[in-house]
């Protein structure tokens, strides 16, 4: 995973914490339920890229 990937996907993580909280802060369910959503999806993005990774690396040691 690219450098730029890893941060795409740490703004949206972050974005969605932030949203989450103002959510909870404001007693905005709709905002806390969408922000939440953000994160768990930057997240699983995040997990998709790992697991992309770590396929690449066991190639690697295969391979030489």
């Amino acid at each position: 995973m690219s450098f730029a990937d890893k941060a795409k996907n740490k703004a949206e993580e972050l974005k969605g914490t932030v949203k989450e909280r103002i959510g909870d802060a404001t007693d905005n369910e709709r905002m806390q339920a969408e922000g939440a959503s953000e994160r768990t999806a930057a997240k699983a993005k995040q997990a998709g890229e790992h697991v992309k990774d770590a396929g690449r690396d066991a190639r690697d040691v295969f391979r030489g």
